[in-house]
């Protein structure tokens, strides 16, 4: 795939680049050792200070940041300008709590005994296009208050974005080679695994992807972190604030055009309520307005590629033929760019068992279900080889209890939609990943957990 910026709106290539040489990457992978032994040296006042820096330019720099997104990958301008601020946020969230994170963790043996968190040195990072920032800030700003340094191979199809990264921290003061972006394509990932100077990885992406880094990084003896896809459940049950219900789902199901892996995508209804839901569901989705995404009325913008929305065409025509109905949407809209109208399915139960219904659907389509009972539900929720995010909605606290407990993923928001938060750790189960991202567990996963015992001291 080629670097370039291709705007998905009118499907126009508006610049291209040139992939970095062999040459490039070997220079890039030494000022990143360099920078390493320097950096990690760093105090976490230090390493604060410039997070907190790189948080304000974000914030100063808001807007253009939010539509070198919008032109690369398509999401409304609004969800854009959110991504960056909730970039800012994090980066600040990490300055303010990693040194609590960081500090020793005294052990009482018959010495002087603590654990110690300590960098491990660069950090590859692949990262996917749909939030062309949050993924990546998400990974760096932990990272760079534990003192790791990073590489960034982003998505070939925002290479702006990328840059405009490398800008922000070096902008920030952050010393030359802590953070870096490589304009190369999927090919020179394994020869990068392979590098002894490159310590560990992390890639979100899709689950080819992942198995193959993990794969590579595995036969290196390498630790990565994998946040891959989701088909993620959202179950509406009896007693559920049904407006509620529909609003956010409507939400969790079309932000970011639907391309998101925790976006909701098989919404599964008790039975006393499904026909409430359903006509206010599908109602709701016939409500969007879909175009240009840089114009402020706009929901939903296009799907990010060519390639994308011709996936989703095919899906959807294997769930009719394995029996789906569509209720509304799921089409082609005439006109340049790849725009798509935000569909509905609704799945038969002598249908459910379909694999199609279980793949995830990367854009505006949601598949509905219809459930009798909690335990039928579940089994239903359960039934992907995926485990990303759930979400059930539910007035009743046992069943809330029992969908913690049961639902097979990652996370299990009650009565809201799933959201990455800096505070909360982020990460999958089954064959959406592992490892987690967020939090104190996403910052120690780059890092070495060390055991010091002193004695006669």
């Amino acid at each position: 795939m080629a670097i370039a910026t291709t705007n998905p709106a009118t499907g126009q290539v508006e610049q291209t680049f040139a992939e970095h040489t062999d040459a490039e990457i070997e220079a890039a992978l030494v000022r990143a050792v360099e920078a390493f032994a320097d950096y990690r040296t760093r105090s976490v006042e230090d390493r604060a200070a410039l997070v907190q820096a790189a948080a304000q330019i974000m914030d100063d720099d808001n807007e253009r940041l939010a539509r070198l997104a919008v032109v690369e990958m398509g999401k409304p301008l609004a969800q854009a300008r959110a991504e960056v601020s909730k970039c800012a946020t994090a980066l600040r969230y990490y300055a303010e709590h990693a040194p609590a994170m960081l500090r020793d963790e005294p052990v009482t043996t018959e010495a002087e005994s603590f654990k110690r968190y300590l960098p491990v040195g660069p950090v590859l990072a692949v990262m996917p296009w749909n939030f062309p920032f949050w993924q990546v800030v998400r990974f760096l700003a932990p990272a760079f208050m534990a003192g790791n340094v990073a590489l960034l191979k982003h998505a070939s199809n925002v290479p702006q974005c990328a840059l405009a990264l490398e800008q922000v921290f070096a902008q920030a003061g952050f010393p030359s080679g802590v953070m870096q972006t490589l304009l190369i394509g999927s090919a020179k990932v394994e020869k990068l695994l392979a590098d002894p100077r490159v310590a560990a990885a992390t890639l979100t992406g899709s689950e080819g992807a992942g198995a193959a880094v993990g794969a590579n990084a595995g036969g290196q003896i390498k630790k990565t972190v994998l946040e891959l896809g989701g088909s993620d459940p959202f179950l509406v049950m009896a007693s559920a604030d049904l407006s509620k219900a529909v609003a956010t789902a409507v939400k969790a199901r079309l932000q970011n055009n639907g391309q998101s892996c925790i976006a909701a995508k098989r919404f599964i209804v008790h039975e006393s309520v499904y026909a409430d839901f359903k006509a206010a569901f599908v109602e709701a989705f016939a409500r969007q307005r879909v175009g240009d995404p840089l114009q402020e009325e706009t929901d939903i913008g296009p799907i990010a590629t060519e390639q994308g929305r011709a996936d989703l065409v095919e899906q959807v025509g294997r769930a009719v033929e394995a029996g789906a109905e569509v209720l509304t949407g799921c089409e082609v809209l005439p006109g340049e760019g790849y725009f798509f109208s935000p569909g509905i399915i609704e799945i038969a139960a002598e249908q459910q068992s379909a694999e199609v219904f279980s793949e995830e659907m990367f854009g505006p389509v949601a598949m509905l279900f219809k459930t009798a009972n909690l335990d039928e539900a579940i089994e239903l929720a359960n039934a992907t080889t995926f485990g990303l995010g759930s979400v059930i909605f539910t007035r009743d606290r046992a069943e809330a209890e029992r969908a913690a407990s049961e639902l097979e993923a990652g996370a299990t928001f009650v009565n809201s939609m799933v959201a990455s938060d800096p505070r909360l750790p982020f990460g999958g189960v089954k064959r959406s990943g592992y490892g987690r991202e967020l939090s104190v567990e996403g910052m120690r996963e780059f890092m070495n957990l060390k055991t010091v015992s002193m004695t006669d001291l």
